[in-house]
């Protein structure tokens, strides 16, 4: 995920991690995650029908009632109730799981830690204007991630293979050798464009956003004379760039005649690892935060030390710190509705927690939709939902292994691209590789590696949909669809690396991404693009019902999903109070 509030650390994006069972002060029990063993089928502890045993009728604890009720405990719903906790509100996190964290959560097997999804990201170490929107979120909670930097990562496309590094000029040499001179030319025509637009873009932070007519004062009058002082630096056709900035990255790229394939492909790669998308789809100002991030002077990248889990965990000590409180295992079923209001929530349990303020659902707009009364719902409403396009689903291999006779300069990320002729969004095209015991070594046993390897959003979840996991027909069909990782990941490490050597061997396919991540078809999110849509906003049609996450603005994303969190925290405290959190985040 860069200082952007777009950047998908899907890399998987900043799109995944210390074992979270060790969060101190925390009144919950938090045990080993999600129920998996390893040799990736589910234990008996799993429930028959597709969703984890969570011990349901156990009694909510502590008082069923709250200021605000949250449901689900991914980075956007865990921001969201971190920032209302410090404006002093009272707020309860509602998980289903055994382990906080949504798509970001990491889960332990025989000692190996892996992280569930992003492992890229960047504008951790930086405060103010500059930070990640979590970063920022972080500082208001007085939380810190400690992070290992690093540069660069392995690609492997069909030119050849180079180890790609961020920076103003490095890439310049892997261009020349692998594309040309007229490959580096028009990168450089193509950086000269956009990296003025940069100021304007990053302008305006996103926690100066609000839902209501308070941002003239939290973000219009705050920040418009940095974005004035901005426009006028640029010139005439720098500002007129800058009317650009929400519409389909493509057209910056047509407009500059960018011709050269693999400078096209590679921007197209850039674009659907930032968001799902390619550069047809994605906002030009989302690729502009990156590009400011990625191909300025000095820049790098961060990987928690512990795994992505670590987030998770300072945002849950945020929340706690403040008075907030988190309950695992606590299934929501339904949200209750009177009146055309939200009211609280009802339980697996049959228990009912009431919401005196608010409920905020940090679920996909499609869970959400399914745990609303149907007659409550305008059917515009509902329309809008079912006809919303899906990004596909996941493949997913997590492997712990001997380290024993692999190159001691294995880097952390590895990127596959298998044909750019099919595109990057093709199944089965793009594998990304994440080995991030290489930078944080305590995530695997001594002389360990824990790996995660996925293909991005790209697996038809209708090859899958109506089966049986015990059956043959599905575990063959997870055989053949999982090859194109296994030969991803021989090609990264080497003839070092033996699949029939594993220690840990856990095969992940669509059914396993909607069961354990809850998602509505096991789906990445809204297949929503630039220019053709734009990503629904926080309220919903019943009063105190609000929604953050990646089904909202500003979309898919850890900076995203942070973002969302903090606008649905801003809209339900006065200006005053909003006003003053920026002041002591100094943004």
């Amino acid at each position: 995920m860069a200082a952007s509030v777009f950047q998908a650390a899907c890399f998987h994006q900043c799109r995944s991690n210390s074992p979270l069972s060790s969060i101190s002060n925390s009144p919950i029990r938090r045990t080993s995650v999600l129920a998996r063993s390893s040799n990736g089928q589910q234990n008996p502890s799993s429930s028959s029908n597709g969703s984890l045993s969570l011990n349901d009728k156990k009694a909510f604890p502590g008082k069923a009632e709250a200021d605000v009720v949250v449901i689900g405990s991914g980075i956007g719903g865990l921001c969201c109730a971190g920032l209302l906790a410090r404006y002093g509100q009272d707020v309860v996190v509602l998980e289903s799981h055994d382990q906080p964290g949504g798509a970001a959560h990491s889960f332990e097997i025989k000692g190996y830690k892996f992280d569930s999804g992003p492992s890229l990201f960047s504008g951790f170490q930086s405060k103010g204007l500059q930070a990640n929107p979590l970063a920022q979120v972080l500082d208001a909670l007085g939380e810190s991630v400690p992070c290992s930097s690093y540069d660069s990562w392995m690609v492997y496309v069909p030119e050849g293979e180079f180890l790609s590094r961020i920076g103003p000029t490095e890439f310049y040499k892997d261009l020349e050798k692998h594309a040309g001179p007229n490959a580096v030319q028009e990168w450089k025509k193509l950086l000269d464009a956009i990296l003025p637009l940069s100021a304007a873009a990053m302008a305006l932070p996103p926690l100066s956003i609000r839902g209501d007519l308070g941002v003239l004062s939290t973000a219009a009058a705050r920040y418009a004379p940095s974005l004035l002082k901005s426009f006028a630096e640029m010139g005439p056709r720098g500002a007129f760039g800058a009317t650009k900035l929400l519409r389909p990255f493509s057209e910056i790229v047509d407009s500059l005649e960018l011709k050269d394939p693999f400078v096209r492909n590679w921007v197209d790669l850039l674009s659907f690892l930032l968001a799902g998308v390619k550069s047809t789809g994605v906002l030009s100002a989302e690729m502009i935060y990156m590009f400011a991030e990625w191909y300025k002077p000095g820049c790098s990248l961060d990987y928690p030390i512990h795994g992505s889990g670590a987030i998770v965990e300072a945002l849950v000590r945020g929340l706690e710190k403040f008075g907030g409180r988190i309950s695992l295992r606590s299934h929501v079923n339904k949200i209750v509705v009177e009146n055309n209001r939200a009211i609280g929530v009802e339980l697996r349990s049959g228990q009912f927690v009431r919401a005196r303020k608010a409920v905020i659902s940090n679920a996909s707009m499609w869970d959400t939709a399914s745990l609303l009364p149907k007659e409550t719902l305008p059917k515009s409403y509902v329309d809008r939902i079912n006809t919303t396009p899906q990004c596909e689903s996941f493949m997913h291999l997590h492997l712990g292994f001997d380290a024993t006779g692999l190159r001691d300069d294995l880097g952390i990320h590895h990127i596959v691209v298998n044909d750019w002729e099919r595109g990057v969004d093709a199944d089965q095209n793009v594998v990304l590789i994440s080995v991030p015991s290489v930078l944080s070594p305590d995530l695997a046993p001594p002389g360990k590696h824990v790996l995660h390897a996925y293909t991005p959003g790209t697996e038809p979840f209708e090859l899958w949909e109506g089966m049986d996991p015990k059956s043959n027909e599905y575990k063959q069909l997870k055989q053949e669809r999982s090859e194109v990782m296994w030969k991803a990941v021989e090609r990264a490490l080497g003839p070092g690396f033996d699949r029939e050597k594993l220690e840990v061997k856990l095969i992940g396919t669509p059914l396993t991404h909607k069961r354990f991540l809850r998602r509505n078809r096991g789906t990445y999110g809204p297949a929503i693009e630039a220019g053709k849509g734009t990503f629904p906003g926080h309220s919903t049609p019943i009063s105190q019902l609000y929604c953050c996450g990646d089904s909202t603005f500003p979309g898919i994303g850890v900076p995203a999903v942070a973002a969302s969190g903090a606008i649905v925290a801003n809209s339900l405290v006065s200006v005053a109070q909003h006003n003053q959190l920026l002041d002591a985040i100094g943004i």
